[in-house]
């Protein structure tokens, strides 16, 4: 199975309280997602991301943009099959 990949859509703009308005990943976090080695840790981040999105709002972009990197790399997540995180 291919690596789960980063949350990060490339935009990189850090603007909304240095969260990217791309991903909403802050500087931080984008860091810590490079260390995640195994997939099931990399999932939960995602999950992780899904969530703080909901909360902060303003990222409906983003989903069609990761489910795109996700199926280029052969990824199935349950989080973008409408199992979202709470």
């Amino acid at each position: 199975m291919s690596k789960v990949p980063s949350p990060c859509i490339s935009v990189c703009k850090f603007k909304r309280e240095s969260h990217c308005i791309g991903c909403s990943m802050t500087k931080a976090q984008k860091s810590a997602f490079k260390k995640l080695k195994k997939n099931a840790h990399r999932e939960a981040f995602v999950e992780l991301v899904v969530a703080q999105q909901a909360v902060m709002g303003h990222y409906k972009h983003w989903e069609q943009a990761y489910e795109k990197r996700c199926r280029k790399k052969k990824v199935c997540l349950s989080v973008l099959d409408g199992h979202k995180a709470a």
